[in-house]
Formats: C-alpha cells, structure tokens, sequence
C-alpha cells in the first residue's frame, strides 16, 4: 500500500495573482482573496500529486472598486451564476529537483480547458511550532477567450483596451496533514 499524504494550502502564507496589460502599455495587477486547495501525494514526493485548488470569483481584487464590480459581472467572471474556478490537476511531471510542469483542467465560467503551468519548488520547512510546509511559485498565461470572458473596448490609436493574454503567478505553501493509507 503506498502512504498517501494530504497538504492543505495555508491562504495567509500564500497569494494568487494575475496581470493583464491594459490600453497597449501597462499591466494592472489583480488577485483571488479567497481560495482552498489540497494536493495529495506519496509522502514528501510532488512528482506525481493529485492537485486540487478552488478560487471563489467574487473574491477578486484589483484596487478598484468599479472595476473589481465590472469583473464580477456577466461581462466578466459572472459570478452570481458561476461562483469558483476550479483547477484540477491532471500531471505533475518533474523536470528537475526545483522545476515542474504542471497540467490540468480550468474550469472558469462553465467553460473547462487544459492549461500548462511552469511550478518552481521552494522546498520543505517546518514552521516554529512543528508544522511541516512545503512551498512553490506557479507562472503561466492563459487566453481569458477561451473561456468566453470576452469583453473589451477597441481604442481609437487601435489597440484594445485589455489583452487578451492574462499571466499568472501564486506564490503558495502548504501545510503537511494527518498521513493516510491506500
């Protein structure tokens, strides 16, 4: 039987952001104040996790309050009929000691497609009152069409007021739990 154990995210060690370049020439920053997630591996070995991470919608935060309306809105993430997005792993492939990729379904807005994320493994710690933590830092970009938030405004210079691109980047740790078997 091998040893399976579950890390929960700790959200007040952890942070979930995205980029979007607005009018052609600078990108604004926003990010999820609430999420969850798990991964479930063979003890302290990443390599072939089962990874779980959910956002709450509403929950998004760009330092702008019209906007951050706007973004909730059907135009947008419509949260008021799809609350989460929902990542589920499918591979984490180790590319090196610190380097993986990691594979998986999105589900934003109703709409589910694969997305390819690049995971740097910041390693094991345990925390002064025993708890032991493992960290990484996620990038990636994504097409924010592919899952039909579609919205945008053309600008006289042309151009188009927010990309289409949108990158991301989590910094997350996670704390180790209770070992189970299967």
């Amino acid at each position: 039987m091998e040893n399976l154990q579950t890390w929960v995210i700790d959200p007040s060690h952890s942070e979930i952001i995205f980029k979007v370049k607005h009018l052609m020439i600078t990108n604004v920053k926003g990010e999820f104040k609430s999420f969850n997630g798990t991964i479930v591996a063979a003890g302290n070995d990443f390599s072939k996790a089962k990874i779980n991470l959910t956002l709450d919608a509403a929950s998004i935060f760009t330092n702008s309050t019209d906007r951050d309306a706007h973004l909730r809105s059907a135009d947008f993430f419509d949260t008021e009929v799809f609350p989460e997005l929902v990542f589920e792993g499918t591979a984490f492939s180790r590319l090196d000691d610190e380097n993986f990729k990691l594979t998986g379904n999105l589900n934003m807005k109703g709409i589910t497609k694969e997305v390819t994320l690049n995971v740097e493994f910041g390693g094991l710690m345990k925390d002064p009152w025993g708890n032991e933590k493992a960290g990484f830092s996620v990038s990636g970009k994504l097409n924010r069409k592919d899952w039909g938030l579609n919205w945008n405004a053309a600008l006289e210079s042309g151009g188009v007021l927010v990309s289409e691109e949108v990158r991301i980047n989590a910094e997350v740790q996670f704390v180790k739990q209770v070992a189970v078997s299967a």
